[in-house]
């Protein structure tokens, strides 16, 4: 149940509880005695039962069988959503990507050791967990084994429990010749891309002469597609230096590691569902590098909203259960593109230099701001979060005092949304409100009452600005340092007795 409909229908049947019981004193039935449905009392009993009901359904939302949960980075990417994922995955049979490429950048500190991840599911640290790297990803295949190589010199055995989907598109070397190219023509006007060929393998996607993985089973048609794939881009960027036949023969080599590896998604995760198997969906990005929802055009080329599990997993909309929105305490971003709440100042620089607030991928200095409550009211818009993590609530420490955004004001009008015009973005101003800071080491802590009384006032106002459950807080950089927060709903009072 979905936690706007929970709390609608909570409130509803706290209402119907206090006005029966008002309206009606009880009286004990005899042993034998059978309350009819057409008295008075008799109706009442069974309303009161009802509601009843609904309010424990509402306060422990139980559902059986499989399930697909979803996580997903409601902001500008690198909230953490890695480190949750792996810390949920050992709750789960399989850890599903269904967007993005190597452009994406995971980090999890698990007992002090620090992995990396590009294209392979954070949750595959979990050594029960199979992953599947979905139909909506696109992949290069040589940085996927370098990574799978890396992760096995640490320790890390993936050997049988990483899959690819035969329908994901492939990222050739040529894509990331062209993503670079196209950036330097951009000049003054650059995205920020991290050339790792995404954009230019979306379109090809889109454009309808891309290379699949599958495409490797039947190699002929596979040379072929791809000697047409780099004419098409020589005849476009006559700069372009690539020799088709050596890719070829590349390929031809990699698709013996490959191919094993290779399976129908679609059907796999769907057959996995009915078996009783649960699923995790790993979010890459981030709402607002959502092709559609961002700051378009500096934005990336899939879709890492909502949306992305049915297209790019195959996963249908009534499989899915808890969709989980990550958002960091703070707001960062990588690259161009406007940014409301953007700080320049020495608390910037701590935001930066505390939060480590570089990214994964390029290793460039990510962008810092304080919190934007109407970017993620809008993210929540889009994508329905049933609960939220807030990460890296530690990095605030030691600021006196800590602001939040709350409106955009547009020539002296307040904006009731994102709007999706970037000159009205960058001339808006940010409302905020001021909240006192904390100077307390809260690493150690792992229940919320243990926080410092500024750190629950500043989660909690987050909450109810947001309207959406903060179930976990992360507090420090290890897996382990996280508080989760039962629902208020879980600590209602005991049911009406009749």
């Amino acid at each position: 149940m979905r936690q706007h409909a929970g709390v609608a229908t909570a409130a509803a049947a706290g209402a119907g509880l206090m006005y029966a019981s008002m309206a009606f004193e009880s009286k004990p039935l005899m042993a034998n005695e059978v309350a009819p449905r057409d008295t008075t009392r008799g109706m009442l009993r069974e309303v009161i039962s009802k509601l009843n009901r609904i309010e424990s359904a509402v306060a422990n939302p139980k559902r059986e069988g499989p399930g697909v949960d979803v996580v997903l980075g409601a902001q500008w990417g690198d909230e953490g959503k890695g480190k949750l994922v792996d810390m949920l995955s050992q709750q789960y049979d399989i850890i599903v990507r269904v967007a993005g490429g190597a452009n994406a950048g995971h980090t999890i500190v698990c007992n002090g050791k620090k992995y990396k991840f590009h294209l392979v599911p954070s949750g595959v640290l979990n050594e029960e967990a199979v992953c599947v790297i979905g139909n909506g990803v696109v992949v290069h295949l040589p940085s996927l084994l370098a990574e799978l190589e890396t992760l096995k010199a640490v320790g890390v055995d993936c050997a049988g429990r990483v899959l690819i989907s035969d329908r994901a598109h492939m990222v050739l070397d040529l894509h990331q010749e062209v993503d670079g190219l196209m950036e330097n023509r951009r000049g003054r006007n650059k995205i920020g891309t991290t050339k790792k060929g995404i954009g230019p393998a979306y379109s090809s996607k889109m454009l309808r002469n891309g290379v699949r993985v599958g495409d490797l089973r039947y190699f002929d048609d596979f040379a072929d597609k791809l000697r047409a794939q780099v004419q098409f881009y020589k005849d476009n960027y006559p700069d372009l230096e690539l020799d088709p036949e050596a890719e070829i023969e590349k390929y031809r080599k990699l698709r013996e590691q490959i191919l094993p590896i290779t399976v129908d998604s679609i059907d796999y995760l769907n057959k996995s569902y009915i078996s009783g198997k649960k699923i995790l969906v790993e979010g890459a990005n981030a709402t607002m590098l959502d092709i559609d929802f961002g700051t378009y055009p500096y934005v990336t080329s899939s879709n890492p909203s909502i949306g992305s599990i049915c297209t790019g997993g195959g996963i249908s909309p009534n499989r899915i259960n808890g969709i989980i929105g990550i958002v960091k305490a703070y707001c960062t971003r990588v690259g161009e593109g406007p940014f409301p709440t953007e700080l320049f100042d020495t608390v910037g620089h701590h935001l930066g230099s505390v939060g480590a607030e570089f990214g994964t991928t390029t290793g460039r200095p990510r962008r810092c701001g304080w919190l934007d409550i109407p970017q993620m009211k809008y993210s929540n818009l889009v994508n329905g979060f049933t609960d939220l993590n807030l990460t890296k609530l530690d990095v605030l420490t030691g600021l006196a005092e800590v602001k939040i955004g709350v409106a955009y004001w547009h020539k002296g009008v307040k904006l009731s949304g994102m709007p999706s015009n970037l000159q009205v973005l960058e001339e808006s101003t940010v409302q905020y409100e001021t909240l006192p800071g904390w100077s307390e080491d809260i690493s150690k802590c792992r229940t919320f009452d243990e926080l410092p009384e500024n750190a629950q006032k500043f989660v909690l106002r987050v909450e109810a600005l947001l309207g959406t459950h903060i179930k976990w807080i992360g507090v420090g950089q290890d897996r382990t340092d996280v508080i989760e927060r039962a629902h208020p709903l879980q600590k209602v009072a005991a049911p009406v007795a009749v």
